[in-house]
């Protein structure tokens, strides 16, 4: 097989294998991609906009970007930055209840379907938000 057929393949230039989910899934530009349609949806929430306090979502769009990418395998730049991720006590001071979990939710189903990765990467993709998701709920109903 020719290099350009292995890189198309398995994403690397040199055919191998991708050793973290981050680059099975295409790296930075698909985290970047995910973050920036996650929060296109949350700018028009009226129920999670007020939970972030900056007037550009900028900061929070690279905050996310970076903890995830680092999550999955990538460069560590968050730990970096802002030192262990500790979300639960950096979520601490919104209430996040099942309205805001469904809502949070919803935007981040709609950011994952529409990188089309395949079924695998999808579900784990998913099954990691969803499960991150219910965590974070400090005012249950």
């Amino acid at each position: 097989m020719n290099s350009a057929g292995e890189q198309a393949e398995t994403g690397r230039p040199d055919g191998a294998t991708p050793a973290t989910f981050f680059e099975a899934v295409g790296g930075e530009p698909t985290f970047r991609r995910l973050v920036e349609v996650f929060y296109s949806g949350i700018s028009d929430d009226p129920l999670l906009r007020p939970m972030y306090p900056e007037a550009d979502l900028g900061p929070a769009t690279e905050r996310m970007t970076l903890f995830l990418m680092q999550y999955w395998g990538g460069p560590n730049t968050y730990s970096a930055q802002r030192g262990h991720p500790r979300l639960r006590m950096r979520h601490a001071p919104f209430r996040i209840g099942v309205a805001e979990r469904d809502a949070w939710l919803r935007h981040m189903r709609h950011a994952v379907d529409s990188l089309g990765l395949p079924a695998d990467q999808h579900a784990m993709l998913w099954d990691y938000l969803e499960r991150a998701a219910h965590f974070m709920v400090n005012a249950p109903e």
